[in-house]
């Protein structure tokens, strides 16, 4: 195993970043997210499940985010045709883990009313 990682995040924290700081669902989320998230009844959740998923992803390469040179809206969560989440990089995200190429990155969501968990195993 090269990395492991693990978030939880509050959903109401997530909500009221949302709907308060304009352009927050910009930075953090891929267009391809807001879409998915917005198609949600409860949409809170996933983004906040999504956050969450991104938090551990970087914990996972040990980094953190500061130290990551990655954009959160350029570490892309998406379902697989049987609705299994799976992380992608995008853009100079992408470029900034290139030592990953032979890599599996395997990341599990968990959502409730109030908390989002995700965790995220590099192979």
């Amino acid at each position: 195993m090269k990395g492991l990682g693990t978030d939880i995040v509050e959903v109401e924290r997530i909500a009221s970043k949302l709907k308060k700081n304009k352009g927050f669902r910009e930075l953090v989320f891929s267009p391809a997210e807001i879409e998915y998230c917005e198609k949600q009844g409860k949409k809170y959740e996933h983004y906040a499940a999504r956050f969450a998923a991104k938090e551990a992803f970087l914990k996972a390469l040990g980094t953190g985010w500061a130290g990551s040179g990655m954009a959160f809206n350029e570490i892309e969560i998406r379902n697989d045709e049987n609705g299994r989440p799976q992380i992608f990089l995008l853009a100079k995200s992408k470029d900034a883990v290139q030592h990953l190429h032979d890599s599996s990155i395997l990341v599990s969501l968990s959502h409730i009313k109030t908390h989002a968990i995700a965790t995220v195993v590099i192979l």
